[in-house]
């Protein structure tokens, strides 16, 4: 497919997509492109092009595909098609087309079409109990918020980090990860066992493995009669397909699954003898590029980035000599839940709406530019992407707003059009992570070699245990990023925590809405 950011890894190592089928007709390659992992145990990485986690993308088209997938739920609830067939009769896939080529108005009008169908919403058969929607972190947070979000039901999601004397409601490994563990840490303990359906919510489902040790885990805690596993796609081989219709009939419970687009991808058996290979050569070829342009060498086509901690290079290949100012501020004030780490309700919903509303139009008013990023923190994606949609409401129609977070997947980066993971910048772990120290990435932040693909604001928002000096360091987050672009707003928010005070925003200034400025760097 033409201008697909597959394009590369399809072409260098035969990977390949096919739709099978899709609830809104949507072809896979329209939702995801295709990276190369710097993981020996799976080679490829799947990019999705609507999620904001690897890619920054307007955020109303996140939320839209988010709130798409949770009515999409609806359906398969009630044993019915109307979302599907609603959607098909709006225009769904034509408005998500014109979202996505950057068309303009078109991700607002994508965003009013999909709300839209909740008219279309057939209520499900009254349960005995509560519908809990569940998702999978760092990379589907926010996707289950939204999901969470248009059924109208509570949602929590997992984490990576422990918290001091709240036991686990379950816990549970990701194939094939970098990231070994999740936890379920509901402040109450009744959170999940009260649900007789729980929703849980992934970006993709490849084997699905990760999926059916969660419903072990969450089963033998607590049987319930239903579970409806919701992806973007579904990549599920038949066999792969009977393992859930085993499951189901070993713990006699009904596993549905749900997606936006489902089909297979083809992998030639020596793909992982193969990739490593090609990520080395890359690399090699990048360190030759960098070595060139720190001595006022002619730059080639090359990835931008480095995997070394605390490394950025600048927009033309070489070291950036000047960084942006930094302003920092309080989100909010205390005792607003920021997301669904330890349970989030329909009210916390309407309260973090609320505030993210009010601190996008104090940023709007200190933007010092047309093209914005919104930055979230690895875990914490739902309240920035709430920023980033109001952010779009609170500015002038030529202001670009876009939206991704930083993440723990190390990647190939390679500053080709038809490649997925075009630059990357490398900073430390500065939340101090219970697995220790190590590198961070946020990818395709830095504009590479298409200088219109630049920001001149980013707005770096992180939870209150993130605010370490390491986040200020140099070679930290704020300083990699302050490097692209001409303002860097640090905007921190307080962290709940079961059965302790809230965790402040300690080193902003004070008052929710309070700011301070440091210099440029020269």
């Amino acid at each position: 497919m033409s201008g697909w950011t597959g394009d590369w890894v399809s072409a260098r190592l035969g990977v390949g997509l096919t739709t099978d089928r899709s609830a809104v007709d949507l072809p896979l390659g329209a939702l995801v492109g295709l990276a190369l992992r710097r993981n020996p145990r799976r080679a490829h990485l799947l990019v999705s092009t609507v999620l904001g986690k690897h890619v920054p993308t307007d955020p109303r088209i996140v939320q839209a595909a988010g709130t798409l997938l949770g009515l999409l739920v609806t359906d398969v609830l009630a044993d019915v098609t109307s979302v599907a067939d609603a959607a098909r009769g709006a225009g769904v896939t034509q408005a998500l087309t014109a979202a996505l080529a950057g068309e303009p108005g078109a991700a607002e009008h994508l965003l009013l079409v999909v709300d839209g169908l909740h008219d279309a919403v057939t209520e499900a058969p009254e349960a005995e109990g509560a519908t809990v929607v569940v998702g999978y972190a760092e990379t589907a947070t926010a996707l289950g918020h939204c999901v969470g979000a248009a059924l109208g039901v509570p949602s929590l999601h997992s984490t990576r980090r422990p918290v001091a004397g709240v036991t686990p409601a379950a816990g549970f490994a990701e194939e094939h990860s970098h990231a070994t563990e999740h936890l379920l840490l509901p402040a109450d303990p009744r959170f999940l066992a009260d649900a007789s359906t729980l929703v849980l919510v992934d970006d993709e489902i490849s084997t699905g493995k990760t999926v059916l040790n969660t419903v072990r885990a969450l089963h033998a805690d607590s049987p319930r009669d239903r579970y409806v596993v919701a992806a973007l796609i579904d990549l599920r081989s038949a066999a792969d397909q009977e393992r859930f219709e085993a499951l189901g009939r070993e713990i006699g419970a009904r596993v549905d699954v749900v997606a936006l687009t489902s089909g297979t991808i083809t992998l030639p058996e020596d793909v992982l003898e193969r990739a490593p290979v090609v990520v080395a050569e890359q690399s090699a070829h990048q360190e030759l590029l960098r070595a060139g342009a720190a001595g006022d060498v002619g730059r080639a086509d090359g990835a931008e980035g480095s995997d070394a901690a605390g490394s950025a290079d600048g927009a033309d290949g070489a070291p950036a000599t000047r960084r942006a100012a930094v302003t920092r501020r309080a989100a909010w004030e205390d005792g607003v839940r920021e997301g669904g780490r330890h349970g989030f309700s329909v009210e916390d919903e309407t309260v973090l709406q609320a505030r993210a509303v009010a601190l996008a139009e104090d940023l709007a008013r200190e933007l010092v530019g047309p093209d914005v990023l919104v930055l979230g923190f690895e875990e914490l994606m739902y309240a920035p992407l709430l920023v980033g949609v109001a952010l779009t409401a609170a500015v002038s129609d030529d202001v670009r707003v876009r939206y991704s977070t930083t993440t723990r997947s190390p990647v190939l980066s390679l500053d080709d059009p038809g490649y997925a993971i075009r630059t990357t910048v490398t900073f430390p772990a500065h939340d101090d992570p219970d697995d220790g120290p190590g590198p961070r990435f946020a990818h395709n932040v830095a504009p590479g070699v298409d200088a219109s693909r630049r920001f001149t604001d980013i707005v770096v928002v992180v939870d209150a245990p993130a605010d370490t000096p390491g986040l200020a360091a140099p070679g930290g987050l704020v300083d990699v990023v302050a490097q692209h672009c001409d303002h860097v707003h640090v905007v921190v928010v307080p962290s709940t925590t079961p059965g302790a005070s809230p965790v402040t925003a300690a080193r902003s200034t004070a008052g929710p809405h309070a700011t301070s400025t440091e210099e440029p760097t020269p």
